[in-house]
């Protein structure tokens, strides 16, 4: 599904405050409980939120994603404002073009929306919608990884892929990730994806990691690494004020896109 603005909002809402009744969710966007009810069942279903009597709550699970399709619209506004973000940090601090490693995600395929036009890239990904995104750019080369091709995402994953990233030294490695806890830590799903991002972050002389403020004290299960290891933290609004410390401690410079 796409959600509406109304129910963007409150799913914002319940990222916010973990669980909240239908009650006060109706108090907040103005409308009934039936209004409330409906945009609830329909969240639910697309497996974006989890109910409970007489409330809802964030999704609980450490082990699976969302659903690849809904992702993709999920906060769409907000990946924009990223991506448009870190196109404008790359034209600025790299005026005569680079190389860069983009990885698997819908941050890092918006992202790709905006560079285009850009001059003078060389792009390795183990995203095939980055390569076809990105091949429309005659001043891009494309380089794609070797490895398995997950359908769902169109990722490419896998030994042969983490050997494949291993061969280059690329001057900044863009990463998405699914979820930053107040730690530091830095969480996805997928291990065989997060063996992919380990080597990504390895071979690249500048790690940026694009991550909207859903991912803020996000369960995921698998740890890839830890926010110590980002240069650059591009989000759409202000972290929660736990992480604000962490970062600084961590030498990361953060770009809000607001």
């Amino acid at each position: 599904m796409t959600p509406n603005p109304r129910q963007v909002g409150l799913l914002e809402e319940v990222r916010v405050r973990g669980t909240v009744s239908v009650e006060a969710l109706a108090a907040k966007f103005g409308v009934t409980l039936q209004t409330v009810r409906r945009d609830v069942q329909r969240l639910a279903e697309a497996g974006l939120i989890a109910r409970y009597h007489g409330g809802v709550r964030v999704p609980s699970s450490t082990t699976e994603n969302i659903g690849y399709r809904q992702r993709q619209t999920l906060l769409a506004d907000e990946k924009s404002r990223i991506a448009k973000a870190v196109a404008a940090a790359l034209a600025s601090r790299f005026p005569q073009g680079c190389s860069l490693i983009l990885n698997i995600g819908t941050t890092t395929e918006a992202i790709a929306h905006e560079l285009v036009n850009a001059r003078n890239l060389r792009v390795i990904t183990n995203n095939l919608n980055v390569a076809a995104i990105l091949s429309d750019n005659p001043d891009c080369e494309v380089i794609v990884a070797g490895g398995v091709v997950r359908a769902r995402d169109r990722g490419i994953v896998g030994e042969a892929t983490v050997d494949f990233i291993c061969q280059f030294k690329v001057d900044v490695g863009l990463i998405g990730i699914s979820g930053i806890e107040a730690d530091g830590t830095l969480r996805d799903f997928d291990y065989r994806e997060v063996k992919v991002a380990r080597a990504i972050l390895d071979h690249s002389r500048e790690v940026w990691l694009a991550a909207d403020h859903s991912k803020f004290n996000r369960p995921a299960m698998v740890e890839l690494g830890s926010i110590d290891q980002i240069d650059m933290l591009f989000t759409d609004a202000a972290p929660p004020p736990e992480f604000s410390e962490r970062f600084e401690q961590g030498g990361v410079e953060l770009v809000v896109a607001n």
